[in-house]
């Protein structure tokens, strides 16, 4: 069982930077594709970014050369580094936790956060 809480959301203006975290519970934290997904209001949730067990990252298109998705096994926590922030990137952010590859589509996570919101004004 993995618990996850996310943190960091707020309200920013176009441009700017956040950086969310995703603290997990558990002692095999290091042995899953952790991911980030997003869900504006009348969208379906996608994925944002994923990092493997060993590192190995994904960006969606969207958000390629804006965010940086990184892992601290150590402190079992994910973050997602959000710069230049568009209107558009508005969406509540969700922390997954999954063990099935290669972690790119919704069911291939076990556990989920509650999310974090994020809003940016134009």
């Amino acid at each position: 069982q993995v618990q996850l809480v996310e943190s960091g959301g707020g309200l920013v203006q176009a441009g700017d930077s956040l950086r969310l975290s995703c603290a997990a519970s558990g002692r095999t934290f290091s042995r899953y594709n952790m991911g980030w997904f997003r869900q504006a209001p009348g969208k379906e949730r996608e994925l944002v970014a994923r990092i493997t067990s060993v590192g190995s990252t994904y960006y969606a298109d969207s958000v390629k050369g804006r965010f940086t998705i990184s892992r601290d096994n150590d402190k079992t926590t994910v973050y997602l580094q959000m710069n230049s922030l568009k209107p558009e990137d508005t969406a509540l952010y969700y922390c997954a936790a999954g063990d099935i590859s290669p972690g790119l589509r919704r069911y291939e996570y076990n556990w989920w956060g509650r999310g974090t919101q994020v809003t940016v004004s134009s």
